[in-house]
């Protein structure tokens, strides 16, 4: 068999499980060079860990796939809701382990740019941090389920201070995620923000599978121990340890 049959047999029988729990729904796929063949999306309220395994069990039945048709786990692994996210990766570690499978982290603001892959302008990709700040990074996208190119790293701050930063570009820029609708009120009369809207607002699952076709692709996998969650900040129970001692 030569290396180009050899590729085709390779992705013909890549079967990639997709998990996201960054954000406040957990959401499951299954997809394959075929593109996505099952998927469940259900608003948890933070109850992730509950809602996981019996999503995966329901996907897969519903792609008519077992666990031993899976070639890779991914998984969003923030910057999002710290429960969420350790939920998220300690369950594909689990599987990888069991399965004895690669797993691909993805980045919760690269799946989010994705929803605005049609965009020929930066797209502003941010999703609400809480405690008034906001997770973003930049990007150009590169065409519909084509990975987006960072134009600067995933980083955390108020949402006056992204505002100011964007503006300063002196361009167009499509705005989507949650960030930009939690403080909306920062952008309403503002002429270079192109705002998405309320149906790009979360990183989706079914992006998360095809941003990690891609890494796949490329041999960009990592072992399940090698899981490492993009916080950007200390998760909120060191911070509010952190102002209760200082307070006493």
């Amino acid at each position: 068999m030569g290396i180009i049959e050899e590729c085709i047999t390779q992705l013909d029988t890549s079967m990639i499980l997709g998990i996201e729990t960054s954000v406040d729904h957990v959401g499951v796929a299954v997809g394959d060079y075929r593109g996505i063949r099952a998927h469940s999306m259900l608003a948890s309220d933070r109850r992730h860990a509950e809602s996981l395994t019996p999503m995966i069990q329901f996907v897969l039945q519903q792609a008519d796939a077992t666990m031993a048709d899976l070639s890779a786990i991914a998984v969003d692994v923030g910057p999002g809701l710290f429960t969420g996210m350790r939920v998220g990766i300690a369950s594909a570690a689990s599987l990888a382990w069991a399965l004895e499978l690669p797993v691909v982290p993805v980045c919760s603001l690269d799946v989010l740019a994705m929803n605005a892959e049609w965009s020929d302008n930066v797209v502003a990709a941010s999703l609400d941090a809480r405690r008034g700040e906001v997770y973003w990074a930049l990007y150009r996208m590169r065409g519909v389920g084509i990975e987006p190119l960072r134009l600067t790293e995933p980083m955390v701050s108020s949402p006056e201070d992204m505002a100011v930063h964007l503006a300063d570009r002196g361009e167009d820029i499509v705005c989507t995620g949650t960030g930009f609708i939690r403080h909306a009120g920062l952008f309403d009369d503002v002429p270079w923000a192109l705002m998405a809207g309320q149906p790009y607002a979360f990183p989706t699952v079914q992006k998360v599978v095809v941003l990690a076709s891609h890494r796949i692709a490329a041999d960009d996998t990592v072992q399940p121990g090698a899981i490492t969650p993009m916080y950007l900040r200390a998760p909120d129970a060191e911070i509010n340890w952190l102002t209760r001692v200082v307070t006493q």
